[in-house]
């Protein structure tokens, strides 16, 4: 079985697009590696796990213990259990240092997401990870993206192009209307933070939604419609595109992702069983064919 290496920063992922990933590649017989930038264990958002925060009166400390809107936000039971798994992983209590991982050592990569600024800016900034990123891309492994993992992945550059990694493939990733619809909410739930749901806002002069995560994917493509949304005739679009409901383990009908080759992209939690399970597909696909 494959020996998958994931990426983390070593605050504020997102708990359901790693641990719902994990749990589907461990059930698979994949082994899961770690690495963060300090060799120590991760932790991902709180807010996404306990829904605190993410309420008008999340700011008070003993309201904030009554969450009501943050319940429908956070990460659902099953990511919540998945983490709960994850974090007693041996594999993920020992991770290596992100200066210290060998990518030749493992077979494939995953990049989870996230958009707290406070953690995700490092991890989707490192030029370490940025070069181990385009080695996964060069030698043709599979790699598996979902939301801000994408952003990661087209900020990477080959060494043999100089170009993102992503020029030449069609891929999804967290889309400008799933962004503006979560900062929108935002903006009215928490006052003193507004900016929550965005880990990178427009500068002067620039679009709204110049700096969201479809938009700077986009610039990296080739092609402006090698970005993927979910197409007006697939049957479940409303399903898809609400933003309110999430795939299962036995129900993929909300979910949307992308394969191109070696290479899987999904747009957010809402994807995440779908996501990881296509990419366990693909690597039980490349072990037959091997």
């Amino acid at each position: 079985m494959a020996r998958v290496l994931v990426l983390l920063p070593a605050r504020d992922f997102d708990p359901s697009e790693a641990a719902v990933s994990w749990r589907v590649l461990a059930s698979a017989g994949h082994t899961v590696h770690f690495a963060t930038p300090d060799g120590r264990p991760a932790v991902a958002d709180d807010m996404m796990l306990t829904g605190r925060g993410l309420d008008p009166w999340g700011a008070i400390p003993l309201l904030r213990n009554l969450p009501l809107i943050g319940l429908l936000m956070r990460a659902n039971r099953d990511a919540r259990e998945a983490y709960a798994e994850m974090i007693a992983d041996p594999n993920y209590l020992a991770p290596q240092r992100w200066d210290a991982v060998d990518p030749a050592a493992y077979d494939a990569l995953l990049l989870p997401g996230g958009h707290r600024a406070r953690g995700m800016r490092d991890y989707l900034e490192s030029e370490i990870l940025h070069d181990i990123v385009a080695h996964f891309f060069d030698a043709e492994k599979p790699v598996a993206a979902i939301c801000h993992g994408v952003l990661l992945a087209a900020r990477s550059r080959s060494k043999r192009t100089g170009r993102s990694v992503l020029r030449g493939y069609q891929t999804t990733a967290l889309t400008w209307a799933f962004e503006n619809r979560a900062w929108s909410v935002g903006r009215i739930t928490r006052l003193w933070d507004p900016d929550y749901y965005r880990t990178y806002l427009e500068q002067s002069g620039q679009p709204k939604g110049f700096m969201s995560v479809q938009q700077e994917v986009t610039r990296a493509l080739a092609r402006p419609e090698d970005f993927r949304d979910v197409p007006r005739t697939d049957p479940h679009f409303r399903r898809k595109t609400s933003g309110l409901q999430r795939d299962s383990n036995d129900n993929a009908t909300p979910a949307f992702v992308v394969r191109d080759r070696n290479y899987v992209s999904a747009r957010w939690p809402g994807d995440a069983y779908t996501f990881a399970k296509t990419f366990a597909g693909m690597l039980k696909q490349q072990r037959s064919a091997a």
